[in-house]
């Protein structure tokens, strides 16, 4: 096996990818270093646990696509044949053959996993339902396992911008999984931050710091939609409250 990899800015210079965690991304980096010359990795959780990733880390790789699972436990990278070209007289052939028979190979050099034979091309199927890193769009529907919710990730960038150090609770991941299948996704979710954030940072409701507020179960509630879609006040207008009291 090959002691040098290659890594194309198509895919780790994208937003899709720079959206992850650090620690996600910093495991996506540890798996590709550690793929056979096939971009397969036999043991994802051990290489999990030598980066300083998390379960949620490799979780969020598998929903974004960056990966691909099979059910010995064997990983590939989806984009493996976009990141490295391994010359013939170099190449060693994976020894996971029954995890490469169940791929398929596309135009762009992306591997996509079957649900039948590998000669059947219309029965391929994506992993997941988010968008797609080179620019392709798949249905979202409702109902999504958990495993495709980031949830470590929003409750990160709201710890990220409130100060905060808020856990992925069970509590907090059902007010995030409601809005997730309304078909909000991940950018949704920083712009209800971002604009709470400015919202309230530095004022007072009801002779109260607003900045309690900036809580899961507020932001990511009902009212999520009315968040998202205003504009953050400027310092010196008024905010508006609703009948219980709250701000909009």
């Amino acid at each position: 096996m090959a002691q040098r990899r290659m890594f194309s800015k198509k895919i780790v210079e994208t937003d899709f990818f720079m959206e992850m965690s650090p620690t996600a991304k910093l495991l996506y980096f540890y798996l590709n270093m550690s793929a056979d010359d096939d971009g397969f990795v036999g043991n994802p959780k051990t290489i999990k646990l030598i980066s300083g990733a998390t379960d949620d880390d490799l979780k969020i790789l598998i929903a974004k696509q960056f990966i691909i699972p099979f059910e010995s436990g064997v990983v590939v990278i989806k984009d493996w044949k976009i990141h490295n070209y391994i010359q013939k007289d170099r190449y060693n052939q994976t020894q996971y053959l029954d995890e490469k028979k169940q791929l398929l190979v596309e135009e762009n050099g992306t591997y996509t996993k079957c649900i039948q034979d590998v000669s059947s091309l219309d029965t391929q199927v994506r992993l997941g339902k988010s968008k797609d890193r080179l620019g392709k769009s798949n249905n979202n529907m409702s109902g999504k396992p958990d495993d495709v919710i980031p949830y470590s990730e929003i409750i990160s960038y709201l710890n990220e911008k409130t100060g905060r150090s808020f856990r992925t609770t069970e509590a907090h991941k059902r007010f995030i999984k409601a809005r997730w299948n309304e078909n909000y996704k991940l950018d949704d979710f920083k712009k209800v931050v971002d604009n709470k954030v400015a919202d309230w940072t530095g004022k007072t409701i009801n002779g109260q710091p607003a900045e309690k507020y900036l809580q899961p179960s507020t932001l990511f509630g009902t009212k999520f939609d009315n968040y998202l879609n205003q504009t953050p006040m400027r310092q010196e207008q008024a905010q508006p409250y609703d009948d219980l009291g709250l701000p909009f």
